[in-house]
């Protein structure tokens, strides 16, 4: 049987990154295999365990090596708004997921697109899915200036079987994680803490199904796509965004995004 020289190294590789899975620097290691095969800009590798704050296990640096602002307060509470995060809370699969498959229709209109994603994953993301018990989701993700072409998603997609197993072989290693997964009701609910900041800010008193509007708009959902997922009509979603402004005291998606911030402990970006 004849290997090519490309493929002798790959496998020589993996089998380095078995031998570190226990070692600080296994994030990096893997990340630097992955970066001689395709071209990328950012990276970071996070576990999403329902609606809490996600834990970070590893992130490319930074210039100056200090923390990325706009990464915290991602943590903070954006990361509600993430399509990528979303599409592991809805389908709950492990797999390749590229950005065009989970984004909603009118992702790069909001304001989390437009204040967070262009500025610091620029262009384009594919993200490792990991599912594991308890609802949570293994993550690591790939950000570039540039858009991935066919090419590249075809060789992560060819890859895929051993990162996956990488992941989850990992996992143990991680020293914050704890050995079973905890029950998920010492958290509030993004609800609770949506509604408790618009009882401050404005003495609003939205129901349950206008915060569920609220937020599937601000992750840039169209009415059509909002209607699918809650199950009514178009023309009562967009009853419901009416009566948001309306409760509100706004007009536009950008002070609905401000409020949003708020509610998670954000500063204005």
């Amino acid at each position: 049987m004849n290997h090519s020289l490309q493929d002798i190294a790959w496998h020589r590789s993996i089998g380095q990154l078995i031998d570190a899975l226990d070692k600080p620097n296994f994030w990096t290691q893997l990340v630097r295999l992955l970066d001689q095969y395709l071209s990328f800009d950012s990276w970071v590798v996070v576990l999403y365990d329902g609606e809490q704050r996600p834990q970070v296990f590893g992130e490319c640096p930074s210039a100056d090596g200090s923390p990325d602002p706009l990464f915290q307060d991602y943590l903070m509470g954006l990361f509600l708004l993430d399509p990528f995060y979303i599409a592991s809370r809805e389908q709950a699969r492990t797999g390749l997921y590229r950005l065009s498959e989970v984004a909603p229709e009118h992702f790069e209109l909001t304001e989390y697109y437009q204040r967070y994603f262009r500025l610091n994953v620029v262009a384009d993301e594919i993200q490792f899915n990991c599912q594991l018990e308890g609802e949570r989701t293994l993550c690591l993700s790939l950000g570039s200036q540039q858009r991935f072409s066919s090419e590249q998603i075809a060789l992560l997609s060819l890859i895929q079987p051993w990162v996956l197993s990488l992941l989850r072989q990992r996992l143990p290693y991680e020293s914050e994680v704890p050995a079973r997964p905890e029950p998920p009701a010492q958290h509030t609910d993004w609800r609770v803490r949506l509604e408790a900041s618009l009882q401050q800010i404005k003495g609003a008193q939205l129901t349950a199904r206008e915060l569920d509007v609220g937020r599937w708009m601000l992750s840039g959902c169209s009415s059509k796509e909002i209607a699918r997922k809650l199950e009514i009509s178009a023309e009562t979603v967009k009853v419901h965004k009416k009566h948001i402004y309306s409760k509100l005291g706004i007009k536009s998606q950008s002070e609905l995004f401000s409020i949003f911030l708020q509610a998670q402990g954000n500063p204005e970006l």
